[in-house]
């Protein structure tokens, strides 16, 4: 593969490279670098992980050797999401649920390498390492990086200051050439770049992913059910979901169906070399099909596409690729009634 259709592969629908020139260094220079993204296993997995997951298939066909960390210890120090007792089957349910959100995007699980925080994080050489970041950093500054990722409902724990440098030393400890996240953590990764190199390693390249939003308008919140779909919801569940979400005729700004349909259905419908379906009656225009997601905007914003039909299309897809993943989280039921007793202990 051409080193432009590698690039194209890896920066396709991002948000961000931090930097353009050094993505184009490492495609240059490396026939196999290597990438990660990590998962605290805080919340009962979401929608918005597959979408960054689904990003996971174009660095793989890209050349780049992957890794998904599986962050346990990132997860204790979130305390105010995650029991500490909770952890350990919270990160079973979590490596289930990502393993098949990565067959669903059409990558063996053998081109993936999964890593527990934990099987390093209290390593000497490691914890010595995030030491000599803290050094470099205020605490001010290290709570801003954190802000948008550990939550502080009553002031940020002490345990929220040491999470970022955990993770700007992973990309030390797992020898990344390509830090990969949602922009949530941007400011942890940008702060790395910061003091990386004030501790003798290399400022580590950045790939943000747009964040998914809730489908009733503005950021996915985890407090809010009708906000997002789990991948353990029913197809009833899915299907009242998305028919309820927010979703005006012609409007694009903060339209999460739409949002749905870019970074995470029409990426795995093209891979999979498929159009994008609606079934319509003969007196709305019969069915229809879409190559891409832009013909599906502009028919949208012109009046073409009703809500409703969109909303159908949407809700159709999401059950299908959905299905599977809660096929495989539901066969151990008794794991999910330990990492989520609240939602599963009935």
């Amino acid at each position: 593969m051409e080193l432009d259709e590698r690039k194209e592969l890896v920066t396709r629908l991002t948000e961000e490279v931090v930097t353009d020139e050094e993505l184009d260094e490492i495609l240059q220079e490396k026939e196999k670098p290597t990438a990660y993204i990590g998962y605290a296993p805080t919340g009962m997995p979401h929608i918005g992980h597959f979408a960054t997951l689904r990003k996971v298939a174009d660095f793989v066909n890209a050349g780049f050797e992957f890794k998904v960390l599986v962050a346990d210890v990132h997860a204790e120090l979130d305390v105010e999401k995650t029991p500490l007792s909770l952890v350990e089957a919270r990160s079973k349910v979590y490596e289930k649920a990502i393993k098949e959100m990565i067959r669903q995007s059409g990558i063996d699980l053998e081109d993936v390498e999964f890593v527990r925080g934990s099987s390093y994080q209290h390593d000497k050489e490691y914890q010595k390492g995030y030491m000599h970041l803290m050094e470099n950093a205020t605490v001010n500054r290290a709570e801003r990086a954190s802000s948008e990722v550990v939550r502080h409902e009553d002031g940020m724990k002490s345990s929220g200051i040491l999470y970022p440098f955990l993770q700007i030393m992973d990309c030390v400890a797992l020898d990344v050439d390509i830090a990969y996240a949602g922009t949530d953590q941007r400011r942890i990764y940008m702060l790395g770049r910061e003091t990386l190199p004030k501790i003798g390693e290399e400022k580590v390249t950045t790939v943000l992913y747009p964040l998914l939003g809730g489908l009733q308008g503005g950021k996915m919140s985890a407090s809010s059910e009708k906000s997002k779909l789990g991948v353990t919801d029913d197809e009833e569940e899915i299907e009242e979901k998305i028919m309820d979400a927010y979703c005006p005729q012609g409007e694009v700004e903060d339209n999460n169906v739409l949002g749905y349909l870019k970074y995470l259905i029409f990426p795995i419908l093209e891979d999979r070399g498929r159009s994008f379906e609606i079934q319509r009656p003969d007196k709305y225009g019969g069915n229809i099909s879409y190559g891409s997601y832009e013909e599906v905007e502009e028919d949208f914003v012109s009046g073409e596409l009703h809500p409703q039909d969109l909303k159908q299309g949407v809700s159709e897809v999401l059950k299908e690729i959905i299905r599977p993943v809660r096929k495989e989280l539901l066969k151990n039921k008794e794991l999910l009634k330990e990492a989520f007793p609240e939602e599963f202990g009935n």
